[in-house]
Parts: C-alpha cells; sequence; structure tokens
C-alpha cells in the first residue's frame, strides 16, 4: 500500500517516483565516493556540536547533491516541498539517514516551520536550502531566521563549490558533481537571529551570510584576476 503522501500521485507517477528515488541514490553514491574535500570552517560546526546544540545548516537549492552526500547519516531534518520534485527529494534523502518535513512558503509552510522548531526543542539539526525549493536562486527565505529567533539556535552558513560539476538548465541551475573533482566546502560562522531584529534586517544579515561564503567558496578554485 502506498504511503499516505504517495496516495495523491498517480500510478504512473508513483512508478517514476520509485525509480528517481532509486537511480538519485545510486548516483549519488557513486559520485559521491570519488569526491576530493577541502573544508574549512568545520569548528564553526564541531563547536556547536560538542556542545550539543542543534543546528540550522543552510546551503543554496543547486547544492542538494552534494549536500545530500556530505552531510548524510546525521539524523538531520530537511524541509522538502509537497509537491512532485519535493517527493522524489524525500525518496533519495530518506536512504541517506535524513527526516524529510513536507512543506513550503506557499503550501503547509506554518505547519512544516513549527514541525521544524518541534525538530530543534527536540535537539536535532536541520538542513535548509536557503533559496527555497521554487526560488529565486540565491536568495534568501523567510523560514531559517524564523526558527532561529524562535528557538535561539544557530544558523551554519556552507557552501560546497566543486571545481568540475554538469550544471542543468533548471531553475536553481542545479549542479552534479563529475566524478573525482575536487570540492572545496566553506562553513561560514554561526548567524543567531534575535528577538530584537526585524524580519527585514534578519534577512538581511542571512543573505550577506550566504553571499559571502559563495563568493569565497566560487574564488577558492578560480580567484578573480588582479589588476
Amino acid at each position: 500500500m502506498p504511503s499516505e503522501s504517495m496516495v495523491r500521485f498517480n500510478r504512473w507517477q508513483r512508478i517514476q517516483l520509485s525509480l528517481i528515488g532509486f537511480v538519485g541514490c545510486v548516483l549519488i553514491r557513486a559520485i559521491g565516493a570519488t569526491l576530493h574535500y577541502q573544508i574549512e570552517g568545520w569548528e564553526n560546526f564541531q563547536r556547536l556540536k560538542d556542545n550539543r546544540e542543534p543546528i540550522i545548516l543552510s546551503f543554496w537549492h543547486n547544492q542538494i547533491f552534494l549536500a545530500t552526500f556530505f552531510w548524510r547519516n546525521r539524523n538531520m531534518a530537511v524541509l522538502t516541498s509537497q509537491h512532485f520534485d519535493g517527493e522524489y527529494i524525500t525518496k533519495i534523502i530518506n536512504r541517506f539517514g535524513y527526516q524529510a518535513i513536507r512543506g513550503s512558503a506557499t503550501r503547509g509552510g506554518v505547519t512544516a516551520l513549527l514541525r521544524l522548531r518541534k525538530c530543534l526543542s527536540r535537539g536535532q539539526d536541520l538542513a535548509i536550502a536557503a533559496d527555497g525549493p521554487r526560488g529565486p536562486a540565491y536568495q534568501v527565505k523567510r523560514g531559517a531566521p524564523w526558527l532561529s529567533r524562535r528557538t535561539g539556535k544557530a544558523i551554519i552558513p556552507c557552501h560546497m563549490e566543486p571545481k568540475y560539476f554538469w550544471q542543468l538548465g533548471s531553475w536553481d541551475q542545479f549542479r552534479i558533481p563529475k566524478p573525482f573533482s575536487p570540492v572545496f566546502v566553506k562553513i561560514g560562522n554561526p548567524l543567531v537571529v534575535s528577538d530584537s531584529d526585524n524580519e527585514a534586517i534578519s534577512a538581511g544579515y542571512y543573505q550577506g551570510a550566504m553571499a559571502r561564503i559563495q563568493e569565497l567558496a566560487e574564488n577558492h578554485w578560480f580567484p578573480p584576476a588582479k589588476g
């Protein structure tokens, strides 16, 4: 019998989802195991983990492939959309030890955020695509700052930059790293949104933090020309 989340899809869609889930899992495992990681800023993550503090890990949507393998088997809760693409993402990430929380800013958003807050309150880490399930690309959404303000837990910006990759024509320019590519992982300083910060200010801090580590990571492999 199909799960409750699968009932709304027809038989052909359910077959597609099963195939995509299997192929996606195999592809991520096969490529992910060949990649060579250079990590900068790991201490920003480890310091909070040593203090048993749950974190809100934040990365751009086009890095889901890399993030799924790199952060696997940590029992992180992940926000995914309630649409078809959210269903196949759920099927893939479940195989890597993540818990999917279904919802988005337009459908099931409030309920999903409350469930994510509950995950933080019981000590579970979160992984959130900063630009959401629908974009626009590289524009942060309100979810992570809302959660940080209401729980006091830190957002950890993260950017994963493969040196060689294929780029899809999707809205987020989704990236699939090429086998054996080196990957630079930049983990930023923790960002905690206080009660005194309004929504616009907190979104600005968050956007700035994500943009800074993105620029640093992109320049790691191909530094801008001087002069």
